[in-house]
């Protein structure tokens, strides 16, 4: 069934205020969401921290049922972190890797995962590779698998990287590495709420997303979701803590047998109520019509962006998402978003500083990111390129 976007517009106060073209950065929140964490903190405040968390016990354990609702697993492997950066290094931390080992990771790696990543190298003589891309900008399956051998330990992987609207084959590397030993671990922070994820489709052993992106949940929320093969190969986790852990003996920490050892004690606990109830909202209006919704909307967008001359569209990839990335001649991206802003208009930049793999060899320092998501109009997407094309062109 079609999304009814005025019903989905009026749930979203922001939507009056501003053309929110920056879900890939952090959306505008349905009002569910917003009054589900304010209700938690104000009754917080009314009986104490540890009280309300005995008291909403159920609230709070369902973000891990809702996760499994919408992107499959168990509720035990699933954990609830602060941020899509906590919970990708909370699992990469978890590994034990040898000298010589090798892991292999593409152009469109984040920047904090990439610091994980060579923390490993630096700490335990891990070797990272880089995987080349195809001539469609994503990663080189074939070269992938080229690059597999008796020493590669893990695939790290992007789903949908920050700086531009391509989709990475997540599926068939799942199917490339589902007979080896090789864990494979998905950054699904740019693609969860806006595309079908699902743990058991990709094949992935790890699995990592925010909840302030697409999904439409709070800021300081997060979850990541590790496989029963990915558990037995872990142990304590950087910043393991009592509530993920058992203290057995003086000198002994054991980690929980669950992805609970991934999760600290201190967490946003009404974040936690508002993303399980992003979760649900996102659910009930589905992914799958979400997804052609913001087909839709960034189709049109890049349709009519290329249609400026002075517009260079930088998206790439043969599948491509909900991000639309741009350059215009003579205009810094950060002019453009300083002009944008002054007309109620919201989009982000995407810099090197998040592509070092990826912007030099392109020629590019910095783009404008345009992200749609399915409360955006028609007419909103209009009016952006209509800013766009009143700009003084050389």
């Amino acid at each position: 069934m079609p999304i009814d976007v005025d019903a989905v517009r009026a749930d979203t106060p922001g939507c009056e205020v501003v053309a929110h073209f920056n879900s890939a950065g952090s959306s505008l929140p349905p009002v569910c969401v917003v009054d589900s964490v304010v209700e938690y903190l104000r009754r917080e405040a009314l009986i104490g921290g540890y009280e309300i968390a005995d008291e909403r016990h159920e609230d709070l354990s369902a973000v891990y049922t809702a996760a499994c609702s919408l992107f499959g697993g168990r509720p035990d492997n699933w954990a609830f972190v602060e941020s899509a950066t906590r919970a990708w290094n909370a699992a990469f931390s978890a590994l034990r890797f040898e000298v010589g080992d090798r892991v292999l990771t593409t152009r469109a790696e984040y920047p904090s995962n990439m610091g994980g990543l060579l923390r490993a190298g630096e700490l335990q003589g891990v070797e990272i590779v880089v995987v080349p891309d195809d001539e469609h900008g994503q990663v080189d399956v074939s070269a992938l698998e080229s690059l597999l051998d008796e020493r590669t330990r893990l695939v790290s992987l992007m789903h949908v990287p920050t700086q531009g609207g391509l989709v990475n084959p997540v599926i068939e590397v799942g199917r490339l590495l589902r007979d080896t030993p090789i864990l494979y671990q998905v950054d699904a922070c740019q693609s969860v709420g806006q595309l079908p994820v699902d743990v058991d489709t990709i094949g992935c052993d790890i699995l990592s997303f925010t909840g302030r992106k697409f999904l439409r949940g709070p800021r300081g929320t997060g979850m990541v979701w590790a496989g029963d093969a990915a558990l037995e190969r872990m142990a304590n986790p950087a910043g393991v803590d009592g509530w993920g852990s058992s203290w057995d003996e003086p000198m002994t920490i054991t980690p929980a047998a669950t992805a609970r050892r991934f999760e600290p004690y201190e967490v946003f606990f009404a974040g936690k109520v508002g993303l399980a109830t992003a979760m649900r909202y996102a659910a009930d209006i589905g992914v799958a019509e979400i997804a052609a919704r913001n087909e839709l909307l960034a189709g049109r967008l890049r349709e009519a962006l290329t249609a400026i001359d002075a517009v260079t569209v930088r998206d790439q990839g043969t599948e491509r998402c909900a991000i639309v990335t741009f350059t215009v001649a003579g205009h810094a991206p950060r002019d453009i978003q300083t002009l944008l802003r002054g007309q109620r208009i919201n989009v982000s930049i995407a810099s090197q500083m998040s592509a070092r793999l990826d912007f030099p060899d392109r020629g590019l320092d910095e783009v404008v990111r345009a992200s749609v998501h399915y409360f955006n109009t028609i007419d909103e997407v209009d009016a952006l390129v209509a800013a766009i094309e009143r700009l003084e062109l050389p």
